[in-house]
């Protein structure tokens, strides 16, 4: 998009662009998602950004009327297999806050000086300044929403001491921390209904556009395995329970079917034995129910074809589901579900607490590594590294990897290559795609198989 089309969108107040790019206002030192309900600005006061953290970088606050912190992200770090993207994934996935850019830069086999320039280059902003705004936006979500202790909140939103969290705070929201979480919506006084660590977290999913949650509640109805998971409810009204494995530990979420309309959000709670796992387990939430997804632009695309147009139209805004747990996704498309179901109760980690039915997590694949045939093989892969599918891993090197293993057939690869590793291109044998899908074959079969 030039300017004259983002300036467009902002005067149009089109939501569709939410999470694509951010405006700021020089005049008044706040940035904005596009549907700010705000008077429009005038254009030449106006600038844009890809991300949030270039608008903090450029010394503009967020905006409390819009909360741009909140908007879905863009659907750009999926789609795309170069080095921006996949850092871009990673850095969501909480890889800087767990392990620094130097963590970062040996992921992705570049050195931490090359990173840095190629982000800051494309987005605006290095590793550094797009953690620190997504700690901010982590921050926001536990001042206001639970009770828990400011001093306890720094270091669960990733901040190295109070002093950083202040100053991000006071830079990103013009408040300090007392005051944004006095500032919580619907008008809630401090602590006022809040939640304790006990009751977990509420978090709204956001997505925008259409989204057909009854598709994505069905899928994961049909392959829930016994133990760490759960759905519940009547269809329409559904809940979705699931256990996590996380960098510190574990958690347990319960997302709710009932969306609230075109461009809203899902309701969930989490909860979590280590609330620095937030960050990592809202981004795993989000490849799961692919809330990230760009369904104007899919739609456009797929429903443009002859085919797939019937479908489209009865299916606006489908989703193509991720994985909560890249490994453990992998190790289900290759035994199925109730050979899943088993290793959960043979070899999985029993939960503190166990939830109603959910009373492990998935095994680590390090525990699987010594069963016999392709099980093995793959356990043994994911334990010592030969075969990577975290946030950032290469598709293709990840797809060359599963494909040498014996007894992993392509079926396996290529689910493993659209669910886990959330590639929105990826055809299934079997199924007839047609190229002019591209860059969104995942969805195509998505309307299929849903159809079919």
């Amino acid at each position: 998009m030039d300017e004259e089309n983002r300036y467009e969108a902002v005067r149009s107040r089109d939501a569709r662009f939410d999470g694509e790019f951010f405006f700021a206002v020089e005049t008044t030192g706040i940035y904005c998602r596009p549907s700010c309900p705000a008077v429009t600005p005038k254009r030449q006061n106006v600038r844009y950004y890809t991300t949030a953290a270039a608008a903090q970088g450029s010394g503009f606050r967020a905006c409390r009327r819009c909360r741009p912190d909140a908007v879905p992200g863009s659907a750009e770090w999926n789609v795309r297999a170069d080095v921006v993207g996949r850092a871009m994934r990673m850095i969501g996935d909480g890889v800087v806050d767990r392990e620094g850019v130097p963590g970062l830069a040996v992921r992705l086999g570049y050195s931490a000086r090359q990173v840095q320039r190629q982000l800051t280059a494309e987005l605006g902003a290095g590793p550094v300044a797009l953690a620190r705004a997504q700690r901010a936006h982590t921050a926001r979500v536990l001042l206001q929403t639970t009770a828990l202790p400011i001093t306890e909140i720094a270091f669960a939103a990733g901040f190295a001491s109070v002093r950083q969290f202040n100053d991000t705070i006071r830079a990103v929201y013009a408040l300090t921390p007392t005051a944004l979480r006095a500032a919580a919506p619907r008008g809630r006084g401090a602590g006022a209904g809040r939640a304790t660590p006990a009751a977990g977290i509420p978090l709204r999913l956001a997505y925008r556009g259409a989204y057909q949650a009854d598709a994505v509640f069905d899928l994961l109805s049909e392959e829930a395995v016994t133990g760490i998971e759960q759905v519940s409810g009547e269809r329409g009204g559904r809940t979705y329970r699931r256990t996590l494995r996380l960098p510190y530990g574990t958690g347990i979420v319960a997302v709710e079917e009932s969306e609230h309309g075109v461009g809203g959000w899902l309701d969930a709670r989490l909860h979590l034995t280590d609330l620095r796992d937030l960050t990592t387990a809202v981004q795993r939430l989000r490849r799961l129910f692919d809330l990230d997804a760009d369904p104007y632009a899919v739609d456009e695309r797929l429903g443009a074809d002859a085919g797939l147009a019937p479908l489209v139209a009865a299916r606006p805004g489908l989703r193509s589901p991720g994985a909560a747990d890249p490994e453990e996704f992998a190790v289900r498309a290759l035994v199925g579900r109730a050979e899943a179901s088993l290793l959960v109760e043979r070899y999985g980690k029993a939960l503190d607490a166990p939830c109603g039915s959910l009373t492990h997590v998935f095994p680590e694949p390090g525990a699987l590594a010594g069963e016999p045939g392709p099980l093995g093989e793959l356990a043994a892969a994911l334990a010592d590294g030969r075969v990577r599918l975290d946030a950032g891993a290469d598709r293709e090197d990840a797809e060359a990897g599963l494909a040498a293993l014996e007894g992993v057939d392509m079926g396996v690869v290529a689910a493993v290559r659209m669910r886990a590793l959330g590639d929105p291109d990826v055809g299934l044998p079997g199924v007839a795609v047609s190229e002019g899908w591209r860059p969104w074959r995942s969805y195509g079969v998505r309307h299929l198989l849903v159809a079919g």
